[in-house]
């Protein structure tokens, strides 16, 4: 279950992340270039906060799966991560999705199948 929590939790924060890098004032910041104006806009909006913040929770519910799971079994879920990301994007951002997106998806969660069968 942390397993999964942990790739719940860095999918969302793909996902929360690029609302707030999306988000018009920060593109308008970023437009600008990188200068300290530019990064204060990007690290104080909302968005961009709890998707640290999520990534962060996530680093915390990793170190527990390490604790109690072989690292070679526990560290190839984190590509069930590409299919819960895509599939959030689409849902929720409204990103298309090729056919090659979805095959190659798909191939990346068969070898998870297949390593967590091992």
């Amino acid at each position: 279950m942390l397993i999964v929590a942990n790739v719940a939790m860095t999918s969302l924060a793909q996902i929360v992340l690029k609302a707030g890098m999306s988000a018009p004032e920060v593109t308008r910041a970023l437009a600008g270039g990188l200068r300290l104006p530019t990064m204060v806009t990007v690290f104080l909006h909302p968005w961009v906060i709890i998707g640290l913040a999520l990534y962060g929770g996530a680093a915390v519910v990793w170190l527990l799966v390490l604790s109690r799971v072989d690292v070679s079994l526990a560290y190839p879920f984190v590509g069930l991560g590409f299919v819960v990301t895509m599939v959030l994007a689409w849902a929720l951002l409204g990103e298309s999705v090729s056919p090659a997106r979805i095959g190659g998806t798909l191939l990346i969660a068969a070898g998870v199948v297949l390593l967590a069968r091992s």
